[in-house]
């Protein structure tokens, strides 16, 4: 194909145990998914159905097994915000699936951060305008190996847990979501044809909180590859 410009290299993620990559497609985020992390928000979630948002998929920062990625601070904001989240990688395309036939679309599971530029995003929230420039920028993705449905199976519960500089910041369970991962993929469905690369951020538990450079950030969830990566000038 003759392409005007240079094309970019394509947006992926590595898959435990292989040499293979996930290539992704588009990156879809749950908001306010716990409900503790709804109400340091200010809201309630348990009240409201499920709300979504989107990040562009080179906002992927894929982090190999037992390294540490390298973020970069992002430009503009004085609040950059950390979110540890299950990531649901889909492997099958399906539109208006029932939570019943929901995780046939799933190919796998992986750590991942939602990383967020909180006082921009509450500058949008405040004038009702998008908010995607609090969320959707450069490494605003990380993301560490995706294990395997037939590797770990399908994940509905397990320690969730985000450390800075080693001290404990965010801790929650899988258990705790508001919508679980069928649920999610279902509602999901309901809107958009979910395809092969398509990456979903479940939703953070509470205590998301402030980063600033030199920050270390060391994210697990009980069965896959733990996440770390460092905040860089």
């Amino acid at each position: 194909m003759n392409f005007a410009i240079s094309a970019w290299e394509l947006p992926s993620v590595p898959i435990h145990g292989t040499t293979e990559r996930f290539p992704v497609r588009h990156i879809y985020c749950v908001g306010r998914n716990y409900a503790e992390h709804a109400k340091e928000m200010g809201g309630d979630a348990t009240k409201e159905p499920p709300f979504f948002f989107s990040k562009p998929a080179d906002a992927i920062l894929a982090v190999e097994a037992g390294q540490r990625g390298r973020m970069h601070y992002p430009l503009v904001t004085q609040d950059l915000q950390h979110e540890i989240e299950m990531v649901v990688a889909i492997g099958r395309a399906g539109v208006k699936r029932t939570a019943e036939n929901a995780l046939e679309l799933v190919f796998g599971y992986a750590v991942g951060l939602d990383m967020t530029r909180r006082d921009l995003q509450n500058q949008m929230r405040e004038k009702k305008r998008p908010w995607d420039i609090g969320k959707a920028f450069a490494q605003a993705a990380p993301i560490a190996p995706i294990h395997t449905v037939a590797q770990v199976g399908h994940l509905a519960k397990g320690a969730i847990t985000l450390l800075v500089n080693g001290s404990e910041r965010q801790r929650g369970d899988l258990a705790d979501m508001i919508w679980d991962v069928p649920s999610t993929i279902a509602f999901l469905s309901q809107m958009y044809e979910l395809l092969p690369g398509d990456l979903i951020y479940s939703g953070t538990p509470a205590g998301v909180s402030r980063l600033v450079t030199g920050d270390r950030l060391d994210g697990s969830i009980a069965g896959l590859t733990p996440l770390a990566v460092d905040i860089v000038a």
